[in-house]
């Protein structure tokens, strides 16, 4: 009887420790504790763009690897790159005679709040306005804006588990588009060599200089 009482009054105890819900600063911080023990992540990815009167689904394969470099293969419906090898950001669309490339650093592109993840993370830091929502019964919803986006992006909503790591991401600019990424296949520690983030036209290809957006 006293052993049954004992445990009653742990549970009593604990029980409040499991069922709080995480705030905004710490679900942030779980993320950027997940991301920043990570060297390199290969996923699974699903695009989704919705605009006005214009919609598209694209998948494929997403590498990243610290400390700058990141690697989408689009498989479907469109064979395509888009790669930053730490210096320069590469978009080259199978077929073509021409891949474009610009400064990372100037880049404006909707993939790169992703980029965050190849630094040491601060999400309380990367984002104005940071707040949290649930998503689904395990998990949650980081939603703010990305500093330096602002003119272009009224919101990012980041799906992450409680572990911190992310789900999904939903970008949705200014004019109303909605751009979705979600992530699936997880493989947190992939043997990825440097030539994974080294772009090599193709014979015939030419790069020149573009404006990545």
């Amino acid at each position: 009887m006293k052993l049954s009482r004992y445990l009653l009054i742990v549970l009593m105890l604990v029980a409040p420790a499991f069922c709080q819900e995480p705030t905004a600063s710490s679900l942030a911080q779980k993320v950027d504790h997940y991301y920043d023990h990570l060297h390199s992540l290969k996923v699974h990815f699903a695009e989704t763009y919705a605009g006005i009167g214009t919609s598209r689904t694209e998948e494929g394969t997403l590498l990243l690897s610290k400390p700058s470099e990141m690697r989408w293969d689009y498989e479907q419906p469109t064979r395509k790159l888009f790669l930053i090898d730490g210096k320069f950001a590469y978009f080259y669309v199978l077929g073509d005679n021409k891949a474009e490339k610009i400064e990372a650093k100037k880049l404006d592109d909707l993939r790169s709040p992703l980029r965050f993840l190849l630094g040491k993370t601060h999400l309380e830091s990367e984002m104005n306005n940071l707040h949290l929502t649930r998503s689904a019964p395990t998990d949650f919803d980081l939603e703010g804006i990305p500093k330096g986006m602002e003119n272009r992006v009224s919101r990012v909503t980041i799906t992450a588990t409680p572990t911190g790591q992310i789900l999904a991401l939903r970008i949705e600019e200014r004019d109303g588009a909605v751009t979705t990424f979600k992530f699936s296949d997880f493989d947190t520690a992939p043997k990825l060599g440097p030539e994974a983030f080294r772009f090599e036209p193709p014979t015939g290809v030419t790069v020149v200089q573009g404006s990545l957006h």
